[in-house]
């Protein structure tokens, strides 16, 4: 079995940073994606468009060039493609990491659908984008309720539950509304998330004035059914006609796999792994580092592609410098 000096699991932006800068250094790489290139991206919106600039999403040091000022989802896909493909980075995609251990001599196999593979050193790249947060709702199973949104073209003349009060959900009602569906809003908290794309706030907001938009605040959805859903209002139990939910109530890290892998997390509300601030290795596992938004743990507004694009130089610094140490 061949034994790589590093193996990266995740092959969006951060992983492919992160094999970016051991490809430069040297170090002989594998990136294990359980999808497509750039998996978490191509789960995007259809129609999205990103909230930072071209230039705050490269990696590498590579240009990324867009029509616009900010670049559009199928854009990026491309971007992180064509990286891939110009600096020759190694991955294998649509492969599942079934599990992890490490042996005594400090090395790691890695179990995956496909086959085992053997590293010196292994980067968790895996976002959160993996694990919507449940309503945890009677009919939460039903295939009419989506966690992801998709294309707004699937819900004409539908009717509409939107549930969340974020940029997400704000832009899935206004994008929905536009192409003709009946839009309703579950909201938890009094008014519109404050943090909600300055562009964005004040449009959503003036549809749910003029009625355009229907939204009940200080609500939460109660139960599903096929044709209706129950919702917990103010005023008290309420059922609407219904044919989509879509809920879009965030993510959150794969807690279970990153325990599964030996990593402790913080004990204050974010949940996020404990490592190394300098280095990106985890504190729990030796020679394990975590890479991306995956850092942030439940502080999902803290870290973006343009804030962590860094992340992988930060790691092959890590892992030359005990390479070194080791040497001498």
């Amino acid at each position: 079995m061949k034994v790589y000096d590093l193996l990266i699991v995740g092959g969006g932006p951060a992983g492919i940073s992160v094999a970016i800068a051991a490809q430069r250094a040297g170090l002989s790489h594998i990136i294990i994606e359980r999808g497509p290139i750039a998996n978490a991206l191509y789960n995007f919106p259809l129609n999205m468009t990103f909230f930072s600039t071209s230039a705050k999403l490269e990696v590498g040091g590579v240009p990324f060039i867009s029509h616009h000022d900010k670049p559009t989802r199928s854009e990026a896909l491309e971007y992180y493609r064509r990286l891939i493909e110009s600096n020759d980075l190694n991955i294998q995609t649509y492969t599942n990491v079934e599990s992890m251990t490490k042996n005594e001599g400090g090395r790691f196999e890695v179990n995956t659908s496909r086959s085992t593979f053997a590293a010196n050193a292994v980067t968790l790249a895996t976002g959160f984008y993996g694990l919507p947060r449940m309503l945890n709702v009677e009919g939460e199973d039903l295939p009419k309720v989506r966690h992801y949104f998709d294309d707004p073209h699937l819900y004409i003349d539908q009717k509409v539950l939107v549930v969340g009060a974020a940029n997400s959900a704000c832009d899935v009602a206004l994008e929905t509304y536009m192409k003709g569906a009946e839009v309703t809003m579950a909201i938890r908290s009094a008014e519109i998330y404050e943090r909600v794309k300055y562009w964005i706030k004040p449009n959503i907001e003036n549809r749910i004035a003029e009625g355009s938009i229907k939204a009940h605040f200080n609500t939460t959805v109660a139960a599903i059914r096929p044709h209706e859903v129950d919702l917990n209002t103010p005023e008290g139990r309420i059922t609407i006609p219904n044919d989509f939910v879509l809920a879009m109530t965030g993510y959150k890290p794969d807690y279970p796999f990153l325990k599964a892998c030996g990593i402790q997390m913080s004990d204050d509300e974010a949940q996020s792994p404990r490592i190394d601030e300098e280095t990106l290795e985890s504190l729990d596992v030796p020679g394990l580092y975590l890479a991306g938004v995956v850092n942030a743990g439940l502080a999902t507004s803290k870290l973006f592609i343009e804030n962590t694009r860094h992340h992988g130089d930060m790691i092959v610094r890590g892992i030359l410098g005990k390479v070194l140490a080791q040497a001498n």
